[in-house]
């Protein structure tokens, strides 16, 4: 029996793989529209983190930032008042380190045992689980857990001890972001300058350039498509991670922190909701020009 709460762009298509894999799923999430939708494909529903981790073995989680997986698993009806001793919990979250390792420490009181498992590709990626997958926690909790994450991934690692997945993320989310910045730098100056950005993007994919960031992307800026799989607001909260993380080890992250200024000026800008593609809007504004217009040179 399984427990899954959040149930948001990553969450659904992760419930829905494993409901097709032939598990028992009861989920629980604010949005009761969404609960209800995973009850009419089989999923069974929940009224609290309480309720769900009573009716499980393994209970995931996946939550937007550090403060929600804090609350559902040890606020009030939280996880904590409902789990047996002996149940896993798996935070798929991407949060900071710290809170992870705290809440691992506090669930070992009630023989809880818990990974960080942190996911990354995105909604295409948890659609069709394949979704890469950074673990923190025991070798033999893992192994326990190991084929339920083969329904929602396809890599799968245990970096190491509990805190090591969400900070193998931070890194993660560093090359992910830093990557989608340089690239749309690439492609205003290319677009600018009269060149035909669909071409352009040929010529260098088969090169040192090539990215699974410039095959997810550039396709989507030239569509001019920001339905979020990766939400800015989500990027900036886990480059705000990254920055907090890393200061407090003395590791300094100028490209990152940079970065996060871009974000912050797109939330500011109301693109919060956009995928982080639309960090191309970033250039656009600084550079007076929009990248599917004809260049004037």
């Amino acid at each position: 029996m399984l427990g899954f709460i959040g149930i948001g762009i990553m969450g659904k298509p992760m419930v829905r793989n494993l409901l097709r894999h032939g598990y028992t799923v009861t989920v629980f999430d604010i949005n009761e529209e969404a609960v209800r939708e995973m009850a009419a494909e089989g999923a069974v529903p929940a009224h609290s983190p309480k309720e769900a981790a009573q009716h499980s073995d393994v209970i995931f989680t996946m939550l937007p930032n550090s403060e929600h997986v804090k609350s559902v698993v040890l606020g009030a009806d939280g996880i904590i008042e409902g789990a047996k001793r002996g149940t896993i919990f798996v935070d798929m979250s991407s949060i900071s380190p710290v809170v992870s390792k705290e809440l691992a420490e506090t669930l070992v009181n009630y023989d809880i045992d818990m990974l960080d498992a942190p996911v990354s590709g995105g909604e295409p990626k948890a659609i069709d689980g394949t979704l890469s997958i950074m673990v923190g926690g025991k070798e033999e909790v893992f192994q326990k857990v190991k084929p339920i994450l083969q329904c929602m991934g396809k890599d799968i690692i245990l970096v190491g001890g509990n805190g090591a997945g969400t900070t193998a993320k931070l890194a993660n989310q560093i090359m992910v972001n830093v990557n989608i910045a340089a690239m749309s730098e690439a492609v205003m100056l290319a677009a600018k300058a009269g060149i035909d950005i669909e071409k352009m993007y040929q010529a260098v994919r088969g090169g040192l350039a090539g990215s699974a960031v410039l095959d997810a992307k550039v396709p989507l800026i030239l569509e001019r498509n920001f339905k979020p799989g990766g939400r800015i607001d989500i990027n900036l909260k886990d480059l705000m991670n990254v920055v907090e993380a890393a200061h407090s080890i003395g590791v300094p992250v100028p490209l990152t922190s940079q970065v996060l200024e871009m974000f912050y000026a797109l939330k500011v800008d109301g693109k919060e909701g956009l995928d982080h593609a639309a960090l191309i809007q970033y250039y656009e504004k600084l550079a007076n020009f929009n990248v599917t217009q004809t260049a004037n040179v």
